[in-house]
């Protein structure tokens, strides 16, 4: 089909495109539909595939002759028409309720609505600004690493005086529930008093709390459902049956040989550097990209994505969450249930994910338009080949036929324009582990003086 295509953008994030085909094409396809309705349905007196042209007019009808190849037309049509006008839909385009139908020996001609990702303005097309960790491991990492480890060597021992319990303790408590925690409810159960494993209102409550002690604690959370404000609201009651402290054996030549199989500590941190070396020698030019990325989406902060192009993002977001779940031989409920999520909060936690993610592809694809980026043939087959694929032309054939092909281009610009970002972004290296550490210890003194 050769079909000419014209398009305005009258919205920000609508194209509205004129299709036009000749009528040697719509000439075409009118007589391959009654070909194709002469092969499918038997018509008295002539053989499958023979009957004339106004016997199937008289019993089918002209006009569902003519809406046949219509609708034959429309969906050849569309993909030519993204490829050539090197779009990604966000919706299915929109050919009107009831599209005029073809006339034989005229050119056919229709609008179509095609929903699209906004275009935006950046503040700043300049290189960004991002701290990374260094290449090299430092002494905070190593000793985070080496008491990752003696974590396993920790035993934990009662609390025997009256002091109350504090976070990071091991408690057993009776957890009664009065509304809303099911999944919290239980005699005896031994937690870690961290807001990493329970409700962070739960540890906060129970903070502070001496052994032998009952308290009622209550918290609730809002999420958005549509236009409208849900609050869930929880209310548990606490006994505090006991107390234990972690006790973590003290590191020496001994442990390190014992535990670990190095003669001396001094073998074991080296052992311990030269593999987070090898581990960031893989994970930095991720989270490096990670970074650039997500400094360049901050300049298009104030963007207001649009519902259609975040619940296509969402969608992406939640097919890849569902598929790596699947990997790991768990399922959304197992995930949910395990870490004590509650499934509305889960949705609005990765809706504001889709929606910073599209704005992070906005700024990408205005990046890419600022330096001109492009995605030429060649960069087409070579990312069917770093896929993999065993007949590369028989897949970019596929995807253009579908109407995928734009797709892959939109996707190669970004990654030019990531690229981009890594090789001109301004580095400061920081001790981030280090900063932690500071922090934690800065916190932990407050709690203190606070007691």
């Amino acid at each position: 089909m050769n079909i000419t295509v014209t398009a305005e953008r009258p919205e920000n994030d609508k194209v509205v495109a004129t299709i036009t085909v000749p009528a040697a094409d719509v000439d075409s396809y009118v007589a391959n539909a009654y070909k194709d309705i002469a092969r499918r349905y038997q018509f008295q007196g002539f053989r499958r595939g023979r009957a004339p042209r106004p016997v199937i007019d008289g019993i089918v009808g002209r006009e569902a002759v003519l809406a046949d190849a219509t609708n034959d037309i429309l969906n050849d049509a569309q993909p030519i028409m993204l490829d050539e006008l090197d779009i990604v839909p966000v919706e299915r385009p929109d050919f009107g309720e009831d599209p005029s139908l073809v006339a034989e020996h005229e050119d056919y001609v229709i609008n179509v609505t095609i929903t699209v990702p906004p275009t935006v303005e950046l503040e700043s097309y300049d290189a960004v600004d991002i701290n990374m960790p260094p290449e090299e491991a430092t002494e905070a990492e190593i000793d985070l690493q080496i008491n990752q480890l003696l974590a396993y060597q920790t035993t934990y021992e009662d609390v025997e005086d009256d002091r109350p319990a504090s976070e990071g303790d091991i408690i057993t408590v009776d957890i009664a529930n009065n509304e809303g925690a099911d999944d919290l409810a239980g005699k005896n159960r031994t937690l870690a008093l961290t807001a990493d494993s329970l409700p962070e209102e739960l540890v906060e409550g129970i903070v502070g709390m001496k052994k032998g002690e009952t308290k009622e604690i209550t918290w609730s959370r809002s999420h958005m459902h549509g236009d409208h404000e849900h609050v869930h609201n929880y209310d548990v009651e606490v006994t505090l049956n006991a107390i234990k402290q972690a006790v973590k054996p003290e590191l020496d030549d001994e442990l390190a040989k014992k535990s670990f199989g190095f003669e001396t500590v001094a073998e074991l941190r080296d052992a311990v550097k030269e593999e987070i070396e090898e581990d960031k020698t893989r994970s930095l030019p991720n989270l490096k990209e990670d970074r650039v990325v997500e400094e360049l989406g901050k300049r298009a902060a104030d963007v207001e994505v649009p519902e259609a192009y975040e619940n296509q993002v969402f969608q992406e977001l939640a097919n890849e969450f569902l598929t790596s779940l699947q990997r790991q031989g768990m399922s959304l409920d197992m995930y949910l249930g395990a870490r004590q999520i509650d499934t509305n909060d889960f949705l609005a936690d990765l809706h504001a994910q889709a929606a910073e993610r599209a704005r992070q592809g906005l700024a990408l694809d205005a990046l890419a338009k600022a330096k001109n980026f492009v995605a030429t043939a060649e960069d087409v087959v070579e990312e069917f080949a770093k896929a993999g694929v065993e007949d590369m032309k028989a897949s970019i054939e596929e995807f253009t036929k579908d109407g995928r092909i734009s797709a892959i281009r939109e996707s190669i610009r970004r990654s030019k324009a990531v690229k981009w970002l890594v090789d001109n972004a301004n580095v400061t290296e920081v001790d981030e582990v280090a900063e932690r550490m500071a922090a934690a210890d800065s916190k932990a003194d407050e709690s203190e003086a606070e007691e």
